[in-house]
C-alpha cells in the first residue's frame, strides 16, 4: 500500500508550470498526442514529475506510444465495428464495455513492464515484447498488483470526472497519467528501494 500512497502523492511534486502543460495537452490531445505520450515516457524513467521540454526524444517516444495504441486497439475496435452490424442503439453500450475492460486488461499486463524498458532504453522494440511484460508479472506479480490497483484507482478518479481537487477531467487524466508513470518505474525498476529509471 506504501506504493500506492507515494504514486498517488508524486504529482503534487510537479510545478504549477508542468500542470498547466499537461492539462493543454489533454485539452487539446487530437491535436498533442504525441507530446502527451512522450512526456509520460519521460515522467517514468525522472525521479520528480519532469518539467516539459519538447525535444527529439520526446517526440519520438510519443510518437512510439501512439503506434503501440493503435495496434492494441485496432483488433478490438474491429470486434466493434462487427458489433455495430448486428446490434445498435443501446444494446452497443455492453460490448463497448467488454471490449474497452479486455483492451484494459492485455494494457495492464503489458505496458507496466515494456514502457518502463523502454522508458530506460529508448528502443521501440522493447515496447513491444510482449514475452517480457509476462515474465514481469510472473516474476513479481505483488508488485505488479499493487502497482495496478494505483493506475486503475487514479484512471477510475479521472473519467469519473472528479478530477484533481474536484477541478474537472482534464487535471484527472493528466492527475492519472503522472500517477501511472510513478507506478511504472516502482514496478519495474528492481534496484534499491527509492530509486529510479536511468535517463539514458
Amino acid at each position: 500500500m506504501r506504493l500506492v500512497a507515494e504514486s498517488f502523492a508524486w504529482p503534487f511534486k510537479a510545478d504549477l508550470s508542468t500542470w498547466v502543460w499537461g492539462c493543454i495537452c489533454v485539452l487539446l490531445i487530437p491535436l498533442l498526442f504525441i507530446p502527451l505520450f512522450g512526456y509520460a515516457v519521460a515522467a517514468v524513467r525522472s525521479p520528480q514529475p519532469p518539467p516539459w521540454r519538447v525535444d527529439r526524444r520526446l517526440i519520438v517516444d510519443g510518437f512510439w506510444i501512439a503506434v503501440w495504441l493503435l495496434l492494441t486497439l485496432a483488433p478490438f475496435a474491429i470486434a466493434f465495428v462487427v458489433f455495430t452490424h448486428v446490434l445498435s442503439g443501446v444494446a452497443l453500450v455492453l460490448p463497448f464495455f467488454v471490449l474497452l475492460f479486455l483492451w484494459g486488461c492485455v494494457a495492464l499486463v503489458w505496458l507496466p513492464e515494456t514502457m518502463g524498458t523502454f522508458a530506460a532504453t529508448g528502443e521501440s522494440s522493447d515496447l513491444f515484447d510482449v514475452a517480457a511484460s509476462v515474465r514481469g508479472v510472473r516474476r513479481d506479480f505483488a508488485a505488479w498488483n499493487v502497482g495496478v490497483a494505483a493506475i486503475v484507482t487514479a484512471w477510475a478518479i479521472g473519467f469519473a470526472c472528479v478530477g484533481l481537487l474536484c477541478l474537472g477531467i482534464v487535471p484527472g487524466v493528466f492527475y492519472a497519467i503522472l500517477v501511472s508513470a510513478h507506478a511504472t518505474a516502482a514496478f519495474h525498476h528492481q534496484g534499491p528501494e527509492g530509486s529510479r529509471l536511468p535517463t539514458r
